[in-house]
């Protein structure tokens, strides 16, 4: 493992989603974010998607930081042994802690929670609140839709082209690793978003 103070935010489901492949891609995941030795921060569950990137980066001696609100202990089954282990009071706290504690973002797939932390970090790469790389991993095309809705709103003239320039889309994840190699060698601006755009 290579020495690194440098932290990936991984956004992914609750859920493992219908198909072998979401699960595989975040073992794959954790395990390569422990053998670059880029700490893990994500939602701090022990369930679906969530629970598979944190064993497998765990189980690889990597370091996680997990964050999760008071109201999701339960319901996500916050995993307290994580190398760092944060509870917030409201998932606007959880989503800022995570987002500060990062380096780059990468959206493994998810559900609707996923989606509210892929868009409020996007909303603030265009407000130029940060200039932190957003990785989509497209597992077997699951963010497809979500692609072309991008595409969509622009030709619809409610974005800038830009706006597609602040997603980067690895479909696999030796794709990914590639990716988060060449960005983190350059660390992003230090300018954060400090304040939600809702």
């Amino acid at each position: 493992m290579t020495l690194s103070h440098q932290s990936v935010c991984v956004y992914c489901g609750a859920r493992s989603g219908n198909r072998p492949a979401y699960a595989q891609a975040a073992r794959d995941t954790g395990l390569m974010l422990a053998r670059k030795g880029w700490r893990l921060v994500y939602g701090a569950g022990d369930v679906g998607l969530m629970g598979q990137v944190a064993r497998a980066a765990q189980g690889a001696g990597g370091r996680t930081f997990g964050v999760i609100p008071t109201h999701l202990l339960d319901l996500e089954v916050g995993k307290r042994d994580l190398s760092t282990f944060v509870v917030t009071e409201t998932m606007h706290e959880r989503k800022k802690v995570m987002f500060m504690n990062a380096d780059a973002i990468v959206v493994l797939p998810g559900g609707g929670g996923s989606l509210d932390e892929f868009f409020e970090v996007l909303t603030w790469r265009q407000l130029d609140l940060h200039r932190k790389l957003i990785v989509v991993l497209n597992v077997e095309g699951y963010w497809d839709p979500l692609l072309a809705l991008l595409d969509r709103v622009v030709e619809e003239g409610f974005a800038d082209a830009s706006l597609k320039s602040f997603v980067t889309v690895a479909s696999d994840v030796a794709e990914l690793e590639r990716i988060l190699t060449g960005a983190l060698a350059y660390p992003a601006s230090p300018a954060v978003a400090t304040r939600s755009t809702r």
